[in-house]
């Protein structure tokens, strides 16, 4: 629940542009996008998942051209790396496994990997179950022989890269556990700290909720006398199948009663009531401990409900789902970079600027209603209280200031290239201002051409006519 929760889809991981020239951020920007690529981001889902268990965990950059074009990440559970700290970062770590036993006795071998920025120290070790052992060469193991022409006389490999190729992410922060005891204070908290008790007591409800399931099967009590013997010295049995019972008398027991009361049937009441409230109270007290909600696994059922009451019902869940996030932005920028350098110096990449400063954003856990997106936005625009780019922005809250503008760019286009149904100012394909003739007019005549008015004297009574 935590990795999905938190990598049900990839963040979005923006470089800086006041840190690099523009076309360098553009080029980085695409690289960043093909280390998240499908597989990239099912390592981070497998990493979180693990932290979520284990507390914390590490994701270690490894690269092979002849096996793909770019750097990739291996994700490596907490119990497999042994850390040192420095004020509370990562200084260095050793990596540990078990190799394939040589023979069928007890020895162990192990590959151990000792990480410091720009190199890393190998060590192959043959041992048993509790002891390291004596250090051996790396052609003494077929595991390990190519380690023969890739380290030194010390079995050293320079990475190329200032910096650590293994990164730590934890789950959340403090360890209640671990309080006090050294050098455990940067390791995560497992979502299972503190509710073992109630954990072993929601197993206890099961197993005697099974118990009364076991115990309720249906018996049957018959007489002895109605066993079938097979022999002397073989027993006796009973064929439940049998249809036909005749009644014999001289049984030991009352011979006029009938068979159907001498056979008893005998079945325990199974408490599932009880039994199912108990489990269902320790269930949610259990992931109320851990910090999720009850929706987030399906105890109010699949009816379907607005984003808003959705977040409230996950109000748990979401809250967790963001103490995490401030965990694991660090760590997803951190390893990034150190792709970055890694594809620089050992996979030819280019326009890859690894000094460029990154940002991560998470989507949103509950997609808001289109619906409901929509009438805000335009109860916002009649009221005249939103611009074309903030609706944009509110429609696609993941889209950085480029990808809004394009689409502001293209509403206005859209908007140019409309023709107005009719002619509402009757303008005929001209101004809306401009004069327009008379119809009644004949053409190429001039009103008022050829008119004398015949007027009186001032004074005079008569109405002034029109003379041709």
């Amino acid at each position: 629940m935590s990795a999905n929760l938190l990598w049900a889809e990839v963040p979005q991981v923006t470089v800086d542009g006041d840190s690099t020239d523009k076309a360098t951020a553009e080029s980085t920007q695409a690289q960043i996008g093909r280390y998240l690529d499908d597989r990239g981001h099912a390592k981070f889902r497998e990493a979180a998942e693990l932290a979520a268990g284990l507390s914390n965990v590490y994701l270690r950059v490894v690269w092979d051209v002849e096996l793909r074009p770019r750097p990739w990440l291996d994700v490596i559970p907490a119990t497999a790396v042994v850390p040192e700290w420095r004020w509370g970062m990562l200084a260095a770590a050793t990596v540990w496994r078990e190799l394939e036993p040589l023979t069928e006795g007890g020895e162990v071998w192990r590959l151990l990997e000792y990480h410091t920025p720009g190199s890393i120290e190998y060590g192959v070790y043959r041992g048993d179950a509790t002891t390291l052992g004596m250090l051996m060469g790396f052609d003494d193991h077929h595991e390990t022989e190519f380690l023969v022409k890739r380290t030194d006389s010390q079995g050293r490999q320079a990475t190329g890269v200032d910096r650590l190729l293994i990164t730590h992410m934890p789950n959340v922060l403090p360890n209640r556990v671990w309080d006090g005891v050294p050098d455990t204070a940067p390791l995560g908290r497992s979502d299972y700290a503190g509710i073992e008790p109630m954990m072993d007591a929601l197993d206890e409800s099961w197993s005697s909720w099974m118990r009364d399931l076991r115990l309720g099967k249906a018996r049957v009590v018959i007489p002895q006398e109605m066993l079938d013997t097979s022999g002397p010295g073989s027993g006796a049995s009973f064929d439940l199948d049998k249809e036909l019972l005749v009644e014999v008398s001289g049984f030991l027991g009352d011979a006029q009663k009938p068979i159907s009361e001498s056979i008893t049937d005998l079945q325990f009441k199974i408490r599932v009531d009880e039994h199912e409230r108990t489990t269902k109270a320790l269930r949610r007290q259990i992931l109320a401990s851990a910090g999720y909600s009850a929706q987030s696994y399906g105890e109010e059922g699949s009816v379907a409900v607005t984003a808003t009451e959705v977040a409230a019902r996950k109000e748990e869940s979401l809250t967790t789902r963001g103490l995490k996030v401030l965990y694991q932005r660090p760590a997803l920028l951190e390893v990034l970079t150190t792709m970055m350098w890694v594809d620089v110096k050992h996979c030819g990449a280019k326009g890859v600027d690894p000094t460029a400063e990154l940002t991560a954003s998470w989507p949103q856990a509950v997609q808001p209603d289109p619906e409901a997106t929509a009438r805000t936005l335009s109860l916002l625009e009649s009221a005249g209280a939103i611009s074309t780019y903030m609706k944009v922005k509110m429609r696609e809250p993941a889209w950085d200031h480029t990808e809004v503008m394009e689409e502001v760019r293209r509403i206005r286009d859209d908007k140019t290239q409309e023709t107005p149904a009719g002619d509402p100012f009757n303008t005929r394909g001209g101004e809306p201002n401009e004069e327009q003739p008379d119809d009644d007019v004949e053409p190429g005549f001039d009103e008022g051409q050829g008119e004398e008015l015949d007027e009186e004297p001032v004074g005079g009574g008569s109405r002034p006519t029109l003379a041709a």
